[in-house]
C-alpha cells in the first residue's frame, strides 16, 4: 500500500462533518481548537484541515470540521455552543463527508 493511499484511508475515517459560519477570524481559530479538543483519538489535523484564513475567506466565512465519530462531532457542537454562543452558526452537518488529504506540491 502506498503512503498516499494509506493517508487517504486515514483521512476517510473523518467523515462526520459540520460546516460553521462566522464573520470573526478569531472565532475560526477557537472552533479549530475545539475540533482538536473534541477529536479524542487518532490524528488531530484531519479534523480542521483546510480551514486556513484563505479557505475561510474563499468559502464565504465558512469552515468545515470533520470527526471520526458522531459523538466527537456532538461534543464539539455542545462545547462550541456553550463557549461561543452567538459567535458562530451551523450551516450544515453530514455523516458522510470524508476529509481528503491536502494535495502535495
Amino acid at each position: 500500500m502506498s503512503m498516499i493511499s494509506s493517508e487517504a484511508e486515514a483521512h476517510a475515517k473523518y467523515r462526520h462533518s459540520i460546516t460553521c459560519h462566522t464573520d470573526d477570524l478569531a472565532v475560526v481559530h477557537c472552533l479549530r481548537s475545539l475540533a482538536q479538543w473534541a477529536q479524542q483519538s487518532g490524528q488531530k489535523f484531519p479534523s480542521w484541515g483546510g480551514t486556513t484564513k484563505e479557505h475561510w475567506k474563499r468559502d464565504g466565512h465558512c469552515i468545515t470540521l470533520r470527526f471520526t465519530k458522531p459523538q466527537y462531532l456532538d461534543g464539539f457542537r455542545q462545547k462550541a455552543s456553550e463557549l461561543l454562543c452567538g459567535l458562530w452558526s451551523e450551516v450544515r452537518a453530514s455523516d458522510n463527508d470524508p476529509a481528503t488529504p491536502a494535495k502535495r506540491r
